[in-house]
C-alpha cells in the first residue's frame, strides 16, 4: 500500500516512532554437566560448567549449545545449517595435547508429523579437521503438567579419522565405528518463565572405540542440570517493545588486573599498551524479564585486537545476551550485563602471558562477559536529538569460568580490557 502524503513527510523520528517491533522468543541460563571418564587415565567423574543461550526466530536460532540457521521449513520437517558444542572427556593430563573445545558443523533433519510425539532426527557434521560424525536420533515428546521430556535412542557414525583422534588420542588407530546411547530430556517449570533443565545418557562406546588402549570403558554415563529462563509462559509475548536496535563502537585498552581489582579501582596498565577495537549489534528481545524493567538484547559483536610491539593484529567474534537497566539519578544512567561464548582466533597477548605463566594451553573458546555503565547524552546536554546516544564505560572480559569447563580447555584466568563506548539507538 503506498504511503500516505503525510506518513510521505513525516519526520524521521515520527516514523520510528511508529516501528513495532515485537517481543522475540529467547532465554539464558547456565549448565552443570557430570560425565564419567572412559579413559584408564584421570578422574573418575568430570564435570563441566557453562553458559546456555535460547533465541528462535524465522531464520536463525540458538538452543542451549547448538545454533543454526534455517535453510528449509514445512509443516513437518525442517532442514538446518548449524553448530553444535561436542563435550570431549579426555583425562585433564591430555588437554593441552588434543583440542577440547570442539564445535561440530554441518547439516541437520528433523521430521515430525504434526500433532505427533514421535521424532526423527538425523544430521552430518565435521569438526574443523574434517572429523566425521552423523547421527541418527528418535524420540517421543510428552507433556505432563509442568514437564516435558523426551525419552530417545541415538546411533552415532564415526569416521575413522575420528575415532583415531577422540579415542586413540592421537597416538593409536582404532577405526571406524557406531556408539549407540539411550537418555532422557527434560523441562520441568519452576514458575515466573524459570526452569530446571536436565538430561540423562547412557552410551555404549563402539568395539573400535572400547578396543583403544587409552579406553578402559564401554559404558559412558552422562548427567545435566540448568537452570534457564525462557520467556513466553508466565504472559503472552507482547506484540510490540520499546527497545530499539543499536550499534556500539568500542575502544579499550589492555589490563593485567583481574575483575576484583578493576571494580575496585586498583587497576593496572598494560605496559605493551596493547588495545581492541569492537563493533556490536543489539537486536532487541524484550522489555522485561522476572517483571523487572530490562532492556534485553541478542548482541553479536566483531572484535580486532590492533597490532603491537608484542602481538601481531588478530579477530575475535563474539554472540551474547545482554540486559540493561536505567535510571535518573540526576541524569539518565544505564547499568548493563551481559554474558555468551568468545572465539579469538588469533589469542591476544595479554591472555597469551597469563595462560603461559599459569602453564595452559591458549583456548580460542571462552566465556564472554560484559559489564557496562553509560550515560545518556540527550538528558546530559537536553538535547532531545542526542536521546538515543550514550556514552560509557565496558569491561570486556574472556575467562575459562575457573578451570570448570572442558568447554574452555579447563583454563583458569582469561584477559581484561577497559573499554569507552559509543552507543547509538535507531
Amino acid at each position: 500500500m503506498p504511503l500516505l502524503a503525510g506518513e510521505l513527510f513525516a519526520e524521521p523520528s515520527e516514523l520510528q516512532a511508529r516501528i513495532e517491533r515485537p517481543e522475540e522468543k529467547w532465554g539464558v541460563g547456565f549448565g552443570f554437566r557430570v560425565a564419567s571418564n572412559p579413559f584408564v587415565e584421570g578422574d573418575s567423574v568430570l564435570e563441566d560448567v557453562f553458559p546456555l543461550l535460547y533465541y528462535d526466530s524465522r531464520y536463525f536460532y540458538l538452543d542451549g549449545l547448538e545454533a543454526g540457521f534455517k535453510l528449509h521449513t514445512e509443516e513437518d520437517w525442517r532442514l538446518n545449517l548449524l553448530a553444535r558444542w561436542r563435550f570431549i572427556d579426555v583425562p585433564e593430563d591430555y588437554n593441552n595435547q588434543m583440542d577440547t573445545d570442539v564445535l561440530d558443523w554441518g547439516l541437520g533433519f528433523r521430521y515430525q508429523p504434526d500433532r505427533n510425539p514421535l521424532y526423527f532426527e538425523a544430521d552430518l557434521l565435521s569438526d574443523e579437521r574434517q572429523r566425521l560424525s552423523s547421527t541418527l536420533k528418535s524420540g517421543y515428546e510428552m507433556v505432563s503438567g509442568r514437564l516435558e521430556w523426551d525419552p530417545y535412542l541415538a546411533l552415532r557414525l564415526k569416521s575413522s579419522r575420528f575415532n583415531d583422534y577422540y579415542y586413540g588420542l592421537a597416538r593409536y588407530s582404532v577405526g571406524s565405528g557406531t556408539d549407540i546411547s539411550l537418555g532422557l530430556e527434560g523441562w520441568y517449570y519452576l514458575g515466573n518463565d524459570l526452569y530446571l533443565k536436565s538430561s540423562l545418557a547412557l552410551t555404549w562406546l563402539d568395539r573400535a572405540a572400547s578396543s583403544s588402549v587409552f579406553v578402559d570403558e564401554e559404558i559412558q554415563e552422562n548427567i545435566l542440570f540448568g537452570l534457564v529462563y525462557r520467556n513466553g509462559r508466565s504472559r503472552p509475548l507482547k506484540s510490540s517493545i520499546k527497545a530499539k536496535p543499536y550499534l556500539r563502537v568500542v575502544y579499550g585498552w589492555a589490563t593485567p588486573s583481574d575483575i576484583k581489582d578493576i571494580i575496585t579501582f586498583n587497576n593496572r596498565k598494560d605496559d605493551k599498551d596493547n588495545k581492541l577495537f569492537s563493533l556490536f549489534y543489539g537486536l532487541p528481545l524484550s522489555d522485561e524479564w522476572f517483571g523487572l524493567p530490562l532492556a534485553t538484547y541478542l548482541t553479536p559483536g566483531y572484535v580486532w585486537h590492533w597490532h603491537s610491539d608484542v602481538q601481531d593484529a588478530g579477530q575475535e567474534y563474539v554472540l551474547a545476551i545482554k540486559s540493561y537497566y536505567t535510571f535518573d539519578w540526576p541524569s539518565q544512567w544505564r547499568v548493563g550485563l551481559g554474558t555468551g561464548f568468545s572465539y579469538a582466533a588469533k589469542v591476544s597477548y595479554i591472555e597469551d602471558v597469563e595462560m603461559a605463566r599459569k602453564g595452559y594451553e591458549d583456548a580460542k573458546w571462552l566465556l564472554y562477559l560484559d559489564f557496562s555503565v553509560d550515560m545518556n547524552l540527550g538528558k546530559l546536554f537536553r538535547l532531545q536529538s542526542l536521546d538515543d546516544i550514550w556514552l560509557g564505560y565496558s569491561l570486556h572480559h574472556r575467562s575459562g569460568i575457573f578451570g570448570t569447563s572442558s568447554m574452555f580447555s579447563r583454563i583458569k584466568g582469561g584477559s581484561n580490557y577497559n573499554t569507552i563506548s559509543l552507543q547509538y539507538h535507531f
